[in-house]
Order: C-alpha cells, then structure tokens, then sequence
C-alpha cells in the first residue's frame, strides 16, 4: 500500500487508495478488531524490558497531582526497589495526565519484574543485558521474508512462513524476469528480479528500497567504526549466504542493491542510466495473495530523478563497504552509481507525480535537491574527487538549518542522510566544514531530546507527528540521537535513543507494543497479503520483529475512519489487518528498527 509523504513535510502526498477496501477479498475467518484504549489510569512500561545499565523509566496515568508510590517487584513478589513519581501533567498527543517513573538507578537483573503504581501493576518485563539480541535478529530477519525471487525456507524463516519464490515468471505469475513498460513509457522488457517486497504489497519501489538499504548497510558501517561488526557478521543471521565471509547483514541488503541496479536503464536505450520508478501489478491487488500466486501483469513505471539518485547513493555507499568483501560487486555497484549521477545530471526534472497510485504506491517526489545533496556525499565520501565534493559544498542543503526536521527524516527527505555519512565517515572536507556538520547533528538530537523532555512518554517526535509512519520517524529520530552518542559519547545520547525504543515496545498511551513477538500485548493483525491470518486461518500473522506504522492521526483508511474516529494523535491506532494507514508494515521502517535494534544491542 501507499504511504503518503508525512503531511509536516511540504511534499504531501495526495493520491491514497479510495475504495482501497473494495480489492480487499472477503475474510473467510474474521478475528475480532478492537481499537486499544487506553486504560484512565495504567502504568505502562518496555514490555520487552531494560538494559541493567540503561535508562529504567515508566509512565503512570493518573488524574493525582501530587506523587504517588511505586514499587518495582520481580518475579517472586519481593520489592525489589521503590520511590515516588514525578507528576507530569497533561500530555498533548495522548491527552493523558501522566507522571513519571524513574528506577534507573536498580541494576539487578531478571525476568519477570512488575511496576505497581498506586495499586496499577504493568505488564511483566524483563532486565537483562542480552535483552535486545533477539529483537536484533527477528528485525533483520523481515528483510529475508520480504525477498522477492527466492524461496523463503522453513529452516530459516520456520515453517509457517516458507513458500515458494515469487514473481519469477513462473505461472500464474507474470514476473519480473522480463518486465515490459507502461504504454508509452518504454518498448522493451527489462530483467527487475529479486528485491524486497515493499510494504503489505508486492510492488517494489526504488525510493523507498533506496533509504532501507542505507540503514542496513549504514548500521553495519557504524558498528564496525565503533567496534561492534561482529554482531553483524557472517552466520549472526538467518539467510541462506551464511558461511561466505560476507556478513550477513551486507548479504541481505545486497539482495536488494542487486535489484536496484536491474532497474537502472541499460546503455543504448533512450535516457540510460536512469532508474525506474518501481515496478508492480497493473491493478491493486487482493489481500490476501501468496505472492506466487498472484496473476497480475507486473509493470515498470517510468523512470525518475528521485530513484537515479538513490540508487547512485546506495551503489556508492556499496563500493566502500562492499570492499573488502568483494571487489568486484563493489566496482560494480560504483560504476552503477556514476552512471546514475551522471544521468541524474542530465535529466534533474524527471519527477514522480502523486497520481501514479493505480497498483502501488506513487511515491511521488516534486523536490529532488535533498537526494542530490545525499547522493553527492555518498560519492565524495566514497571516491573522494572534487567533482563529488564541489557539488556536495554548492549544495543549499549543505548548509541548511531544516536538514533535520520534528518529525524526521524519511523516503522523500534524505538530505540528512547525506549529512550523517559527512559528519561520521572519513572525508576531506575542511575541519571547519566538517565540525559544523557534526555539530549539526549534536545539535538536532538535542532538539529530539528537548522534545521527548517535555511528553508523558518520551517519544522523539512532536504532538503534530503522528502521521502515516510515526513508528518509523520515532525510529530514525532515535538513530539520530545514537549517533550523536557516537559523536561526543554523551550519556544522554545513548539514555534517549533506548527511551525511543521504551516508546516502541509499550510506554505509550495504548499500552501496546507495536512490534509483532515483543511484549504482553503485542501487536498481531498487520495489514500484509501473505502475513494474513486474520483473514485466512491458513495463512500466518507476520513474524517475531515486524513493526507497525503505528498512529495516523489522519485515519487514512476505512476501518480507522471508522473505528478511531475523534482520536487524540498517539491513540489513533488499531491493530486490524484492513488498517493499512495504521498497521502496515514497510521496509522503511523495519529498517530504523533493525539499526536502532543493532545499536541498543551492543555492549
């Protein structure tokens, strides 16, 4: 399914799916679909849990003005600490009266412990060290059960989610070995295999794959700077390359960068270099479908500005840290990304429009100067040659103060990509250019923890921030925070991007973890067309680790509409398949998960 431009940006996105239900089939078995309240007084928690030397912080909802006593008990009973809250007052978002808990300073560990409030006990959790290790691998694994053109195997993925390779061709598919071009668009097929599906569609979508493959291959940068590849490294994850001297989480974003460069147009053909937009079916199709199953004729939409240059982005991330791996891919994936600059140069004004939402997402894009800004960083940082950097330094976004806004970075804002791999990555930029640009940095995260300072429920994001994807702006605002703890190891830095997680896995007003397997009450019914048991029994819910778009003050669909109508912003969320503009799931934001999981892991 679509995901609109979050509407705090200036490129909203209007095409949505009207009648979106109506291509939706019948439920043969239908789970009952209730909008989580929250509870007029309640004390949520991580439902997950706390790091033994991480930051330990509840919220109660309580009408009371004055403190109340708390007690943090463990599995037995005993009062393992105890204390007061801190009154907090009226929460915007939520509309809660909350107040703070606060027992950082407990650092036993166990499994088991409840938060008791006023006589309000929390969901049970656990505080151990190796807490989010777990969470690390399911993250990481959603990539490997979204792949396109492979068998997902019940050895790696568990029997419920094994199925055959979709969209190679094979009948009743029509795809994408040899993809022809919307009318008028091309007069050739062209070889679009593998990739990850999207979103709960099978549309595959280059601006979208563009940001996902830069956080996963981006986490593994970072963590090998900072003395932590190991997690990541060869046989840490379930894909089939493990044991190839690759790790891991390199072979999984490779499945898709193999993609992005099939849809680079080919030498000889008209507007070479250039990538096309996406590819998916001609006309929406129902949920739910195996996706070797689905019969829709597959096409390529036409190429873009905006896809060019994330490709030329990701293909030039590829080639530093694909190197020492294997040479030749990395070469491969430069060369790509030259070609991609360099037609993106010629053709600046191809833009994606809204409307081209029949099938898939539009994912339209009218401004492409912040992809330019990140596509040059990546290719100065990568090769080095004044080319690369005159554009990066002439580039307004270079400079700008907006770079990181409120509601975060996101698929049609990627100039703060470009600024992060400046400001971490060796470079040649002078040292006045490249303290400002650090500082930037410093100095947005202070802005996300400023904001979460003054919520009921310490999430980076503002009141007005809860938009088709909020889950995945409070993740890439966190991974903005992490890496200003990388910058300056300020302990406040790291304390704010495990609060961000806290958020995620249930200290929010609904109480609700909005990650599938994590958490008492966790979410389940994700809107998916194979993950779809709601809607037929045979079929399973999505796997440990996939994460909800969580709330859309915007209702953008039917069953929202419907059932959450007058909802504050942070409740304006139910766990229901037919949901999509509140409980899709999506590679851009499985992927913050997955980097924000990677850095909350390591120890």
């Amino acid at each position: 399914m679509p995901k609109p431009t979050p509407p705090h940006r200036a490129r909203t996105a209007t095409a949505l799916l009207a009648g979106a239900l109506l291509l939706i089939a019948a439920p043969t078995t239908t789970q009952p679909a209730v909008a989580a309240v929250a509870a007029p007084s309640a004390v949520q928690v991580n439902q997950l849990g706390y790091l033994p030397d991480g930051p330990k912080r509840a919220t109660a909802v309580s009408a009371s003005t004055t403190a109340l006593p708390w007690q943090l008990r463990d599995a037995s009973g005993r009062t393992a600490a105890s204390g007061t809250t801190t009154p907090g007052g009226a929460d915007a978002a939520s509309g809660d009266s909350t107040h703070l808990v606060d027992f950082s300073s407990y650092r036993g560990t166990g499994t088991g412990y409840t938060l008791t409030v006023d006589g309000r006990i929390s969901h049970p959790f656990d505080i151990r060290a190796a807490l989010y290790d777990g969470l690390r691998a399911d993250a990481m694994s959603f990539f490997y059960q979204q792949r396109s053109g492979t068998p997902i195997e019940a050895r790696l993925a568990g029997a419920a989610y094994a199925r055959p390779a979709g969209h190679l061709g094979v009948a009743p598919n029509q795809g994408d070995t040899s993809v022809p071009c919307q009318p008028g668009v091309c007069d050739y097929a062209q070889d679009v295999r593998g990739g990850w599906y999207d979103a709960g569609d099978q549309g595959k979508y280059v601006v979208n794959g563009g940001i996902a493959t830069w956080q996963l291959v981006n986490s593994f940068e970072r963590a090998k700077r900072t003395g932590h590849a190991a997690a990541l490294g060869d046989s840490t994850l379930r894909v089939p390359e493990r044991g190839n001297k690759v790790p891991d989480v390199l072979d999984e974003a490779r499945w898709e960068l193999e993609f992005l460069m099939r849809m680079q147009i080919p030498e000889g053909k008209p507007l070479a270099g250039m990538a096309f937009h996406k590819i998916h079916d001609a006309a929406w199709t129902g949920l739910p479908t195996r996706p070797e199953q689905d019969s829709q004729p597959r096409e390529l939409h036409p190429p873009s500005t905006a896809a060019t240059l994330n490709l030329a982005a990701t293909a030039a991330q590829c080639a530093r840290v694909y190197a020492p791996y294997d040479a030749a891919f990395a070469a491969r994936c430069l060369a790509s990304a030259r070609r991609a600059w360099t037609a993106a140069t010629a053709h600046p004004d191809l833009l994606a429009p809204d409307s081209d939402g029949t099938g898939g997402g539009a994912y339209g894009d009218t401004r492409v100067g912040d992809e330019f800004y990140w596509a040059a960083a990546e290719l100065y940082t990568t090769t080095k040659e004044s080319q690369y950097r005159d554009a990066v330094t002439s580039s307004p976004f270079h400079t700008a103060d907006d770079v990181f806004t409120p509601g975060g970075f996101a698929w049609p804002d990627t100039a703060a990509l470009g600024r992060i791999t400046l400001a971490t990555v060796p470079n040649a930029l002078p040292a006045t250019d490249l303290t400002r640009v650090r500082t930037s940095v410093v100095s947005a995260a202070d802005g996300y923890l400023t904001t979460m300072s003054r919520q009921g429920y310490a999430v980076p994001v503002p009141a007005d921030g809860y938009v088709w994807g909020s889950n995945s702006q409070v993740a890439n605002n966190a991974s903005v925070i992490a890496v200003a703890y990388e910058l300056t190891r300020q302990p406040r830095y790291r304390t704010g991007a495990l609060e961000a997680l806290d958020y995620l896995l249930g200290r929010n007003t609904l109480g609700q973890s909005y990650i599938t397997g994590y958490g008492d009450h966790a979410t389940l019914n994700q809107h998916h067309r194979f993950w779809a048991h709601q809607y037929d029994p045979s079929l399973p819910n999505p796997p440990a680790g996939s994460i909800a778009g969580g709330p859309n003050a915007a209702l953008q669909d039917p069953v929202a509409q419907e059932k959450l109508r007058g909802c504050s912003p942070a409740k304006c969320y139910i766990d229901d398949i037919g949901s999509y503009s509140t409980n899709e799931v999506a590679i851009n934001w499985n992927a913050p998960l997955a980097w924000l999981t990677t850095f909350a892991a390591e120890r």
